[in-house]
């Protein structure tokens, strides 16, 4: 599917879900959302798996000066993934250093903000499908996979509607398994995929995530 134009993120999720059917009533599986928009997509990945849903809060690490620009990214764990393009660029350490302490304090945050009291998700020996809303440079993506790896799964999935083709390959040299549906070229950005790419509410996430779990409690550890 090459050219495919999703109408939201819903949606997306939907047609996702389509291509990890295979994963449905498997008990290991448990899906984890990149917030915040990845979890509209993952909450229709979750509900047609009948799988558990958890968010699993990643930040970029904005180059200084140039913000929209992701210099690498930190995910739950304190794992830092820098962008390998960058080490030589000269950006001096105590920098990288000052974004990654700011980003590290929202990290936090946003956790409190999601989950509340609710401990996090088990992850150890158990197939995790990572769901976020596309991927361009893949660096946030590769700070959850490398931060879930650390809890010792038995299997991890990427899955997303659209994505890079490059991005999908450099992947697969990480996880086990890169789930697409389209990979346009030239791809552009994320959003050009989308008929509705607004930004995620934190309402919109409480929501989506308050019924998932009484749909399906999670697993703690």
């Amino acid at each position: 599917m090459r050219g495919i134009r999703f109408a939201d993120r819903r949606q997306a999720g939907r047609v996702l879900a389509q291509d990890l059917l295979r994963y449905r009533g498997d008990p290991s599986v448990i899906v984890l959302a990149l917030p915040r928009g990845g979890v509209p997509v993952a909450f229709e990945v979750a509900q047609a798996l009948d799988a558990p849903l958890d968010v699993f809060v990643v930040r970029k690490l904005g180059l200084p000066g140039h913000e929209e620009y992701a210099m690498g990214a930190i995910a739950t764990g304190d794992v830092r993934v820098m962008n390998q393009d960058l080490a030589n660029a000269g950006i001096p350490q105590a920098a990288i250093e000052a974004v990654a302490a700011r980003e590290r304090i929202e990290l936090a945050r946003r956790e409190r903000l999601y989950r509340g009291e609710r401990p996090p998700i088990a992850i150890e020996d158990h197939t995790v499908i990572i769901v976020d809303d596309g991927l361009a440079t893949g660096s946030t993506m590769l700070a959850a996979a490398t931060a879930v790896r650390k809890q010792r799964p038995r299997r991890i999935v990427v899955a997303v509607p659209v994505a890079a083709a490059e991005t999908c390959q450099s992947l697969r040299d990480v996880v086990d398994e890169v789930v697409c549906p389209a990979t346009p070229e030239p791809f552009v950005a994320v959003g050009v995929w989308y008929e509705d790419f607004r930004q995620v509410s934190d309402d919109e996430v409480h929501v989506l995530l308050a019924a998932a779990w009484r749909s399906q409690p999670p697993r703690t550890p």
